[in-house]
Protein backbone atom coordinates (compact mmCIF):
# COMPACT_ATOMS: atom_id res chain seq x y z
CA UNK A 1 0.00 0.00 0.00
CA UNK A 2 1.25 3.50 -0.77
CA UNK A 3 2.28 5.38 2.29
CA UNK A 4 0.77 8.60 3.71
CA UNK A 5 3.57 10.45 2.21
CA UNK A 6 2.65 10.12 -1.08
CA UNK A 7 -1.01 10.02 -0.53
CA UNK A 8 0.27 14.20 0.76
CA UNK A 9 1.46 14.55 -2.56
CA UNK A 10 -1.30 13.44 -4.43
CA UNK A 11 -3.84 15.51 -2.90
CA UNK A 12 -1.44 18.71 -3.16
CA UNK A 13 -1.18 17.89 -7.00
CA UNK A 14 -4.71 16.93 -7.51
CA UNK A 15 -5.86 20.08 -6.18
CA UNK A 16 -3.19 22.84 -7.47
CA UNK A 17 -4.10 21.36 -11.21
CA UNK A 18 -7.67 21.36 -10.70
CA UNK A 19 -7.69 24.97 -9.95
CA UNK A 20 -5.09 25.60 -12.97
CA UNK A 21 -7.11 23.58 -15.51
CA UNK A 22 -10.43 25.86 -15.05
CA UNK A 23 -7.87 28.93 -15.28
CA UNK A 24 -6.47 27.96 -17.95
CA UNK A 25 -9.67 26.81 -20.22
CA UNK A 26 -11.01 30.05 -19.31
CA UNK A 27 -8.12 31.96 -20.35
CA UNK A 28 -7.60 29.94 -24.03
CA UNK A 29 -11.44 30.69 -24.50
CA UNK A 30 -10.92 34.34 -24.29
CA UNK A 31 -7.59 34.79 -26.21
CA UNK A 32 -7.85 31.97 -28.62
CA UNK A 33 -4.30 30.43 -27.60
CA UNK A 34 -3.75 27.02 -28.96
CA UNK A 35 -0.78 26.53 -26.74
CA UNK A 36 -2.60 27.64 -23.59
CA UNK A 37 -5.91 25.10 -24.62
CA UNK A 38 -3.54 22.40 -24.60
CA UNK A 39 -2.01 23.19 -21.44
CA UNK A 40 -5.55 23.18 -20.09
CA UNK A 41 -5.74 19.61 -21.16
CA UNK A 42 -2.26 19.29 -19.87
CA UNK A 43 -4.06 20.19 -16.69
CA UNK A 44 -7.24 18.36 -16.99
CA UNK A 45 -5.14 15.12 -17.49
CA UNK A 46 -3.15 15.29 -14.71
CA UNK A 47 -6.14 16.06 -12.50
CA UNK A 48 -7.59 12.94 -13.70
CA UNK A 49 -4.28 10.74 -12.92
CA UNK A 50 -3.58 12.23 -9.27
CA UNK A 51 -8.18 10.50 -9.15
CA UNK A 52 -6.65 7.55 -10.52
CA UNK A 53 -3.95 7.24 -8.13
CA UNK A 54 -5.55 7.61 -5.28
CA UNK A 55 -8.25 4.97 -6.20
CA UNK A 56 -5.67 2.65 -7.07
CA UNK A 57 -4.52 3.43 -3.45
CA UNK A 58 -7.62 2.78 -2.10
CA UNK A 59 -8.47 -0.55 -3.71
CA UNK A 60 -4.96 -1.54 -3.24
CA UNK A 61 -5.78 -1.06 0.54
CA UNK A 62 -8.69 -4.35 0.17
CA UNK A 63 -8.18 -7.03 2.49
CA UNK A 64 -7.42 -10.14 0.88
CA UNK A 65 -10.24 -13.22 0.28
CA UNK A 66 -11.07 -16.26 -1.24
CA UNK A 67 -10.56 -14.56 -4.96
CA UNK A 68 -7.29 -13.27 -4.50
CA UNK A 69 -5.75 -15.02 -1.42
CA UNK A 70 -2.62 -12.40 -1.87
CA UNK A 71 -4.44 -9.33 -1.60
CA UNK A 72 -4.80 -6.62 -4.12
CA UNK A 73 -1.63 -4.51 -3.20
CA UNK A 74 -0.54 -4.55 -6.99
CA UNK A 75 -3.61 -2.72 -8.08
CA UNK A 76 -1.99 0.12 -7.62
CA UNK A 77 1.18 -0.94 -10.40
CA UNK A 78 -2.18 -1.18 -12.99
CA UNK A 79 -3.49 2.19 -12.63
CA UNK A 80 -0.32 3.32 -12.44
CA UNK A 81 -0.15 2.33 -15.56
CA UNK A 82 -3.18 3.09 -16.80
CA UNK A 83 -2.09 6.81 -15.68
CA UNK A 84 0.66 6.93 -18.50
CA UNK A 85 -1.21 5.57 -20.95
CA UNK A 86 -3.88 8.78 -20.31
CA UNK A 87 -0.65 10.83 -20.19
CA UNK A 88 -0.09 9.73 -23.73
CA UNK A 89 -3.50 9.35 -25.60
CA UNK A 90 -5.02 12.43 -24.06
CA UNK A 91 -2.09 14.58 -23.06
CA UNK A 92 -0.03 14.06 -26.22
CA UNK A 93 -2.71 13.00 -28.60
CA UNK A 94 -4.76 16.29 -28.06
CA UNK A 95 -1.66 18.79 -27.89
CA UNK A 96 -0.68 17.48 -31.26
CA UNK A 97 -4.09 17.81 -32.51
CA UNK A 98 -4.30 21.25 -31.12
CA UNK A 99 -0.89 22.25 -32.39
CA UNK A 100 -1.38 20.69 -36.29
CA UNK A 101 -4.79 22.52 -36.04
CA UNK A 102 -3.37 25.52 -35.36
CA UNK A 103 -0.55 25.46 -37.42
CA UNK A 104 -2.74 25.11 -40.67
CA UNK A 105 -5.39 27.58 -39.32
CA UNK A 106 -3.52 30.02 -38.00
CA UNK A 107 -4.90 33.21 -36.68
CA UNK A 108 -3.84 35.83 -33.86
CA UNK A 109 -4.22 35.64 -30.10
CA UNK A 110 -5.86 37.74 -28.54
CA UNK A 111 -5.64 39.49 -25.27
CA UNK A 112 -2.23 38.00 -24.37
CA UNK A 113 -1.76 39.16 -21.13
CA UNK A 114 -4.42 37.39 -19.78
CA UNK A 115 -1.87 34.55 -21.16
CA UNK A 116 0.49 35.72 -19.28
CA UNK A 117 -1.14 36.32 -16.22
CA UNK A 118 -2.46 32.80 -15.91
CA UNK A 119 0.69 31.25 -17.14
CA UNK A 120 2.14 33.14 -14.53
CA UNK A 121 0.43 32.02 -11.27
CA UNK A 122 0.22 28.66 -13.03
CA UNK A 123 4.38 27.89 -12.97
CA UNK A 124 4.24 29.20 -9.25
CA UNK A 125 1.39 26.67 -8.39
CA UNK A 126 3.13 23.64 -10.51
CA UNK A 127 6.46 24.79 -8.88
CA UNK A 128 5.03 24.58 -5.02
CA UNK A 129 3.48 21.09 -6.30
CA UNK A 130 7.03 20.13 -7.97
CA UNK A 131 8.97 21.04 -4.46
CA UNK A 132 6.73 18.97 -2.15
CA UNK A 133 6.88 15.85 -4.68
CA UNK A 134 10.76 16.43 -5.21
CA UNK A 135 11.18 16.50 -1.06
CA UNK A 136 9.07 13.25 -0.53
CA UNK A 137 10.91 11.66 -3.69
CA UNK A 138 14.28 12.89 -2.04
CA UNK A 139 13.19 11.07 1.31
CA UNK A 140 13.78 7.86 -0.10
CA UNK A 141 16.29 8.10 -2.42
CA UNK A 142 19.36 9.37 0.02
CA UNK A 143 22.48 9.73 -2.23
CA UNK A 144 20.71 7.85 -5.52
CA UNK A 145 20.43 9.89 -8.40
CA UNK A 146 16.80 10.46 -9.77
CA UNK A 147 16.76 7.93 -12.64
CA UNK A 148 18.09 5.21 -10.07
CA UNK A 149 16.00 5.85 -7.77
CA UNK A 150 12.91 5.68 -9.86
CA UNK A 151 14.49 2.20 -11.11
CA UNK A 152 14.46 0.77 -8.03
CA UNK A 153 11.49 2.57 -6.13
CA UNK A 154 8.40 0.21 -5.96
CA UNK A 155 5.93 3.16 -4.43
CA UNK A 156 5.19 4.52 -7.95
CA UNK A 157 3.05 7.27 -6.47
CA UNK A 158 5.44 10.06 -6.27
CA UNK A 159 7.80 9.58 -8.84
CA UNK A 160 4.72 9.37 -11.10
CA UNK A 161 3.56 12.77 -9.69
CA UNK A 162 7.45 14.22 -9.80
CA UNK A 163 7.27 13.47 -13.28
CA UNK A 164 3.52 15.29 -14.23
CA UNK A 165 4.83 17.85 -12.78
CA UNK A 166 8.09 18.74 -14.61
CA UNK A 167 6.80 17.87 -17.90
CA UNK A 168 3.42 20.54 -16.84
CA UNK A 169 6.92 23.03 -15.45
CA UNK A 170 8.39 22.05 -18.53
CA UNK A 171 4.93 22.59 -20.88
CA UNK A 172 4.30 25.92 -19.39
CA UNK A 173 7.30 27.48 -20.07
CA UNK A 174 6.98 25.96 -23.77
CA UNK A 175 3.66 27.86 -23.88
CA UNK A 176 4.84 30.86 -22.60
CA UNK A 177 7.52 30.89 -25.38
CA UNK A 178 5.39 30.08 -28.23
CA UNK A 179 2.96 32.72 -27.09
CA UNK A 180 5.41 35.67 -27.10
CA UNK A 181 7.05 34.42 -30.54
CA UNK A 182 3.35 34.68 -31.55
CA UNK A 183 3.14 38.26 -30.34
CA UNK A 184 6.08 39.94 -30.39
CA UNK A 185 7.99 38.35 -33.66
CA UNK A 186 4.27 38.09 -35.28
CA UNK A 187 4.91 34.41 -35.98
CA UNK A 188 1.18 32.75 -35.73
CA UNK A 189 2.19 29.18 -36.08
CA UNK A 190 4.82 29.40 -33.05
CA UNK A 191 1.69 29.20 -30.83
CA UNK A 192 0.90 25.58 -32.85
CA UNK A 193 4.12 24.54 -32.74
CA UNK A 194 4.41 25.10 -28.64
CA UNK A 195 1.06 22.96 -28.72
CA UNK A 196 2.95 20.13 -30.73
CA UNK A 197 6.16 20.29 -28.85
CA UNK A 198 4.06 20.03 -25.41
CA UNK A 199 2.35 17.03 -26.73
CA UNK A 200 6.08 15.32 -27.44
CA UNK A 201 6.96 16.32 -23.83
CA UNK A 202 3.59 14.45 -22.65
CA UNK A 203 4.59 11.62 -25.09
CA UNK A 204 8.12 11.15 -23.88
CA UNK A 205 6.90 11.16 -20.33
CA UNK A 206 4.29 8.84 -20.67
CA UNK A 207 6.53 6.12 -22.18
CA UNK A 208 9.03 6.81 -19.71
CA UNK A 209 6.53 6.09 -17.00
CA UNK A 210 4.76 3.22 -18.77
CA UNK A 211 8.16 1.43 -18.82
CA UNK A 212 8.59 2.11 -14.90
CA UNK A 213 5.74 1.08 -13.89
CA UNK A 214 5.58 -2.14 -16.46
CA UNK A 215 8.40 -3.76 -14.65
CA UNK A 216 6.54 -3.34 -11.31
CA UNK A 217 2.94 -4.48 -12.66
CA UNK A 218 4.87 -8.21 -14.10
CA UNK A 219 6.78 -8.34 -10.36
CA UNK A 220 10.00 -7.23 -9.16
CA UNK A 221 12.16 -8.63 -7.18
CA UNK A 222 12.80 -6.68 -3.69
CA UNK A 223 15.43 -4.54 -2.65
CA UNK A 224 19.23 -5.90 -2.33
CA UNK A 225 19.49 -4.79 1.06
CA UNK A 226 16.77 -7.06 2.14
CA UNK A 227 18.21 -10.38 -0.22
CA UNK A 228 21.07 -10.01 1.25
CA UNK A 229 19.55 -9.33 5.20
CA UNK A 230 17.40 -12.48 4.65
CA UNK A 231 20.77 -14.65 3.58
CA UNK A 232 22.58 -13.28 6.71
CA UNK A 233 19.42 -14.28 9.09
CA UNK A 234 19.63 -17.56 7.51
CA UNK A 235 22.83 -18.34 7.44
CA UNK A 236 23.39 -17.06 10.88
CA UNK A 237 21.24 -20.18 12.00
CA UNK A 238 23.34 -23.16 13.04
CA UNK A 239 21.55 -25.78 12.01
CA UNK A 240 21.09 -24.76 8.39
CA UNK A 241 23.55 -26.66 6.15
CA UNK A 242 22.33 -24.91 2.44
CA UNK A 243 19.99 -22.05 1.79
CA UNK A 244 18.55 -23.80 -2.33
CA UNK A 245 16.78 -20.96 -3.14
CA UNK A 246 15.71 -17.14 -2.15
CA UNK A 247 12.84 -15.61 -4.12
CA UNK A 248 11.01 -12.20 -3.58
CA UNK A 249 8.39 -10.53 -5.30
CA UNK A 250 6.84 -7.03 -4.72
CA UNK A 251 3.25 -7.21 -4.32
CA UNK A 252 3.04 -3.54 -3.58
CA UNK A 253 5.07 -0.93 -2.43
CA UNK A 254 5.24 -2.52 0.98
CA UNK A 255 4.17 -5.65 0.01
CA UNK A 256 7.38 -8.26 -0.02
CA UNK A 257 6.42 -12.20 -0.81
CA UNK A 258 9.39 -13.87 0.36
CA UNK A 259 9.80 -17.57 -0.47
CA UNK A 260 12.42 -19.95 0.85
CA UNK A 261 14.22 -23.29 0.47
CA UNK A 262 16.35 -24.94 3.42
CA UNK A 263 18.25 -27.93 3.47
CA UNK A 264 18.95 -28.44 6.93
CA UNK A 265 21.17 -30.98 8.63
CA UNK A 266 19.92 -34.51 8.72
CA UNK A 267 20.70 -34.94 12.48
CA UNK A 268 18.19 -32.43 13.11
CA UNK A 269 14.32 -33.79 14.88
CA UNK A 270 11.12 -32.86 13.02
CA UNK A 271 11.11 -30.33 16.32
CA UNK A 272 14.58 -28.87 16.13
CA UNK A 273 13.88 -27.97 12.40
CA UNK A 274 10.88 -26.22 13.62
CA UNK A 275 11.96 -24.07 16.37
CA UNK A 276 14.78 -23.47 14.06
CA UNK A 277 12.19 -21.85 10.84
CA UNK A 278 10.41 -19.90 13.38
CA UNK A 279 13.19 -18.19 14.61
CA UNK A 280 14.20 -17.36 11.19
CA UNK A 281 10.55 -16.64 10.41
CA UNK A 282 10.48 -14.31 13.60
CA UNK A 283 13.81 -12.28 12.83
CA UNK A 284 12.91 -11.89 9.32
CA UNK A 285 9.81 -10.13 9.71
CA UNK A 286 11.26 -8.08 12.73
CA UNK A 287 13.74 -6.77 10.54
CA UNK A 288 12.16 -6.74 7.45
CA UNK A 289 8.35 -5.91 8.15
CA UNK A 290 7.61 -5.48 4.40
CA UNK A 291 7.70 -9.50 4.00
CA UNK A 292 3.94 -9.93 4.75
CA UNK A 293 3.90 -13.83 3.31
CA UNK A 294 7.08 -15.60 4.16
CA UNK A 295 7.04 -19.36 2.90
CA UNK A 296 9.87 -21.35 3.98
CA UNK A 297 10.38 -25.58 2.70
CA UNK A 298 12.29 -27.97 4.55
CA UNK A 299 14.00 -29.77 1.65
CA UNK A 300 17.80 -31.10 0.72
CA UNK A 301 20.30 -29.86 -1.83
CA UNK A 302 20.28 -33.07 -3.46
CA UNK A 303 16.38 -33.16 -3.84
CA UNK A 304 16.09 -29.33 -4.73
CA UNK A 305 18.42 -30.03 -7.81
CA UNK A 306 16.59 -32.30 -8.95
CA UNK A 307 13.42 -31.10 -8.89
CA UNK A 308 14.52 -27.90 -11.17
CA UNK A 309 13.65 -27.54 -14.49
CA UNK A 310 17.00 -27.52 -17.05
CA UNK A 311 15.89 -23.63 -17.80
CA UNK A 312 15.31 -22.58 -14.47
CA UNK A 313 17.26 -18.93 -13.44
CA UNK A 314 19.99 -18.84 -10.51
CA UNK A 315 18.61 -18.13 -7.28
CA UNK A 316 19.76 -14.43 -6.40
Amino acid sequence: MATQGSKKVIYAALIGNGLIAITKFVAASITGSSAMLSEAVHSVVDTGNQGLLLYGIHRSNRPADAAHPFGYSREIYFWAFVVAIMIFAVGAGVSGYQGVQKILNPHPITNPMINYLVLGFAIIFEAVAWTIAYRAFNRTRGTRGIFEEVRRSKDPTIFIVLFEDTAAMAGLLVALFGILAAQYLDVEWADGAASIVIGIILALTAMLLASETKGLLIGEAAQDELVSGVRDIVSATSSVRHLNELRTMHMGPNDVLLALSIDFDEDDSVSEADNAIFDIETKIKAGFPEVTRLYIEVQSLRHHLAGLPKSAPAAP
